[in-house]
């Protein structure tokens, strides 16, 4: 219900009063805030970027198949993946801890994989006292140590949360992992390992970053799973 003044007070209108129905809707309303876009364009645009982010990984096999060995040995060992990203990147990093200890496709031992990006009073907190610059590098002093692995998102490389992070997962014997784009920025040399995503803008590069998300999880599983029920 919508709320409008009447009679010095407030008087509930039903929302069908007020606005008209979808079906009264002119049609031609509906096109106004795309008119001139090409839908089918855009489409294929974006396909064949996706495409194209995607089908450079071929030339990374290597550091992929690298990045799963890393991931399944720091898991093997009892170490914790923890992940951070900004934005989009904090989706993929989301995404990548809770595959772990939830599960990919197959029943199996719950993997210690734990998100940066995950927890809104550390994230707020660490911010208002300290600055937005130490978010993640904050809960990385808390909770990490030698023997994780820390997996970070970025299309850029650029960010000076994701910069301190990794100095202080340096400096802890933490492992570091890229998943960056663009030429890698001042994250690439602070990273023991990386897979930089080249010649595609921000949203192919998070499309590129997805697939290996999946590739690593298809890692853990072939490791982790073997043996185990469905």
């Amino acid at each position: 219900m919508d709320l409008s003044w009447h009679d010095h007070g407030f008087a509930a209108v039903r929302a069908s009063d007020a606005w008209p129905s979808i079906r009264e809707w002119p049609a031609d309303r509906w096109t106004d805030t795309i008119r001139g876009m090409d839908i089918d364009h855009v489409m294929q645009d974006r396909l064949r970027t996706a495409a194209r982010a995607v089908e450079a990984l071929g030339s990374q096999r290597e550091r992929v198949a690298n990045a799963c060995r890393l991931l399944v040995q720091t898991l093997e060992h009892g170490g914790t993946v923890l992940t951070c990203g900004n934005g989009g990147s904090a989706a993929e990093a989301l995404h990548l801890a809770e595959e772990l200890s939830g599960r990919y496709r197959t029943n199996r031992p719950a993997l210690r994989g734990l998100s940066l990006c995950a927890d809104p009073t550390a994230l707020t907190c660490i911010a208002n006292d300290f600055g937005f610059d130490h978010v993640f590098a904050r809960q990385i002093e808390a909770l990490g140590r030698a023997g994780d692995l820390l997996v970070v998102f970025s299309t850029s490389g650029k960010s000076a949360n994701l910069v301190r992070a990794l100095h202080v997962a340096r400096e802890r014997g933490i492992t570091t992992l890229g998943l960056l784009g663009g030429e890698g920025g001042a994250c690439l040399p602070l990273c023991d390992h990386a897979i930089v995503v080249h010649g595609v803008d921000g949203a192919g590069v998070q499309e590129a970053h997805q697939m290996i998300l999946h590739i690593l999880c298809e890692a853990c599983e072939a490791r982790f799973a073997a043996g185990v029920k469905a």
